[in-house]
């Protein structure tokens, strides 16, 4: 069945929500309504530099929500450019291993060539072997080593 990728609309919250729990839950960090309903608003402000393009299956009246890909822009002053870095890629169980996570990175990185960034980037936990499969066949994994500190 074909996969659309586009931007999330706003009256999509309920469908969102629900594959966003499931991140969430892969992450064991649960999405509480607070949070749910922030991140939400973050989405759809123009304003805000928050992003989602969503994966859909099905067809008309019948389609239904599959992946999502939370990203923004950010400045990378060393190079004189602007990147796009992938905050979140959830695919639900159940639809994985069919190319929609791949649509999904290649939704984003089309944007990102529309806005002439540099470059997409992205992180994920070192012990995520099936993403990191995946993710080893579409990009290059840099020698940079991620930090932490909360505040």
């Amino acid at each position: 069945m074909p996969i659309q990728v586009r931007p999330i609309e706003h009256g999509e919250f309920f469908p969102w929500h629900a594959v966003y729990t499931g991140y969430g839950e892969f992450y064991e960090k649960p999405l509480h309504d607070e949070k749910a309903v922030l991140v939400w608003s973050w989405i759809i402000d123009d304003a805000n530099e928050l992003e989602c393009l969503v994966a859909l299956e099905g067809e008309g009246d019948e389609q239904q929500i599959v992946g999502l890909a939370h990203f923004r822009e950010f400045a990378r002053p060393l190079d004189g450019t602007r990147g796009i870095y992938l905050d979140d890629l959830f695919v639900l169980p159940e639809k994985r291993k069919q190319g929609i996570a791949t649509a999904l990175i290649e939704g984003v990185a089309a944007v990102g060539r529309t806005r002439k960034a540099s470059v997409l980037r992205w992180i994920t936990a070192k012990d995520n072997e099936t993403a990191r499969a995946l993710y080893d066949q579409v990009a290059e994994k840099t020698k940079w080593v991620t930090y932490d500190k909360a505040l």
